[in-house]
């Protein structure tokens, strides 16, 4: 068991407060079943290969497709998020994630949405959009098909850049829509310009250089194989396992 992850007892009082109420017949130790899903999502496995130590292998997996159905991995980490504290910087990225085989399937359900896997030229793909703050820590998160353009998901999470000086981005978020409604937020924007651009477009060579803090931020977090690699056919199971991993990663 030495090898195995545990949480802590402290980091265990941080999730505290997002852990849905028991009704009935009370759950199975959370603390040893989310010690076992963290295992599975960090290093790639099937849940049927779970270590013994962390029970069966049809809890861990029936307790983290519940609660990611119910979005409670995504709320765990919007409010432990929420106490960033951040003032002067935010950086927003995207990054693409390579989709497995099993979670290929381009089917979509009665009245559902999609996959949200796209094909590109490195393959079939999900692209993950993120904003973090000067410390290279997720505020935000959100997941389109591969090909998507990032102006998508720079619309998309606008509306949660919290109050700050700057924003630091790399050419692809150089829209001159972009630029305006982050004036309209008070929000500076440090973005080079595109290359076609007729009009040069200025920004601060020093600040931008902090950008690297978010690409980092991407390469942690695909640190769990099963953030790296896609298996979940389901979007939202998947954007629990990467929400899990930043909570894991930057905020206990």
């Amino acid at each position: 068991m030495s090898d195995l992850f545990w949480l802590t007892e402290a980091q265990m009082a941080r999730f505290e407060p997002f852990l849905p109420t028991s009704h009935g017949k009370p759950r199975v130790d959370d603390r040893r079943v989310l010690s076992g899903i963290i295992f599975i999502n960090r290093n790639g496995l099937r849940w049927r290969d779970a270590p013994t130590a962390y029970g069966s292998h049809k809890t861990l997996y029936n307790r983290w497709k519940r609660w990611s159905d119910k979005g409670i991995f995504a709320r765990m980490m919007a409010g432990l998020a929420a106490e960033h504290g951040e003032q002067k910087t935010v950086m927003i990225d995207a990054t693409y994630l390579k989709a497995h085989r099993t979670a290929t399937s381009m089917g979509v359900k009665k009245k559902g949405r999609g996959r949200l896997i796209g094909r590109t030229k490195g393959g079939m793909n999900t692209k993950l959009h993120a904003i973090c703050d000067s410390e290279g820590r997720p505020l935000n998160l959100f997941v389109t098909a591969g090909q998507v353009s990032d102006y998508i998901g720079a619309r998309a999470l606008l509306g949660s850049l919290p109050d700050v000086d700057w924003l630091l981005g790399a050419r692809g978020y150089d829209a001159e829509w972009f630029r305006e409604a982050l004036k309209d937020k008070g929000i500076r924007a440090c973005i080079p310009g595109r290359k076609q651009r007729k009009k040069t477009v200025k920004y601060d060579k020093r600040p931008y250089k902090r950008r690297n803090r978010i690409e980092i931020m991407f390469g942690r977090l695909k640190d769990w194989r099963r953030v790296a690699t896609r298996y979940d056919r389901c979007p939202k199971v998947f954007l629990s396992t990467i929400a899990f991993a930043a909570t894991v990663i930057y905020w206990l």
